[in-house]
């Protein structure tokens, strides 16, 4: 059974062991041609919540050289994935509707699947023009993802597939990502050992 830090909404309960910023460093390795870019690389990531049944997430990287040169960065949200009722906002700015069906955390306990976790979509989105949007599971401290679509505009490199693991281990947020790009199916891209920078927004039982 979930506890929640009364601060969130309920549908956040699985997810509130993400909230917060956190820092650290990481691996990128990648076939580009006939060659392997490989970079050690710093990251931050913060997680936060602004009231809404969803996590607002951004992601800044830069180089480990001597002028931390700027690498990557990518922005979006992450939820629970369920059919949309009423009392979601939209389309557009169309406001809510009535009281939310999940609005309590035995609300939530409802959408737990048999195997113990809950579904769950992450949108990110690149600054070159790429927007994924991921559906996966979430189960205790452990989040894996795959790419269901990948939007990429005409000036962005060829990007098809992703899949991603995070996973809470000893207070650490480690994840890995496999990327499948430039003509190549999904192989290992990219991985990181990130170390919490603010209070943690709760645990899950």
């Amino acid at each position: 059974m979930l506890e929640l830090d009364p601060t969130l909404p309920a549908e956040l309960g699985p997810l509130q062991w993400l909230v917060g910023d956190w820092e650290g460093t990481g691996v990128l390795s990648f076939p580009v041609g006939d060659r392997t870019v490989e970079h050690e690389f710093g990251q931050r990531v913060s997680f936060a919540h602004h009231g809404h049944p969803y996590l607002s997430y951004e992601a800044y990287a830069w180089l480990l050289d001597d002028e931390l040169t700027p690498l990557a960065a990518e922005s979006g949200f992450w939820r629970l994935a369920r059919p949309a009722e009423a009392a979601d906002p939209g389309p557009g700015m169309l406001p809510p509707e009535g009281e939310p069906a999940f609005g309590s955390l035995d609300a939530v306990e409802s959408l737990r699947r048999p195997d113990g976790a809950f579904d769950i979509q992450a949108l990110i989105a690149h600054p070159a023009g790429v927007a994924e949007l991921y559906l996966g599971t979430i189960a205790g401290p452990r989040i894996d993802l795959a790419t269901d679509a990948v939007l990429r505009g005409a000036s962005a490199k060829e990007h098809t597939a992703s899949t991603r693991m995070l996973g809470l281990v000893e207070g650490h947020l480690l994840w890995a990502w496999d990327l499948a790009a430039l003509g190549r199916g999904l192989e290992s891209h990219a991985s990181a050992r990130l170390g919490r920078v603010t209070p943690a927004g709760g645990d899950e039982a």
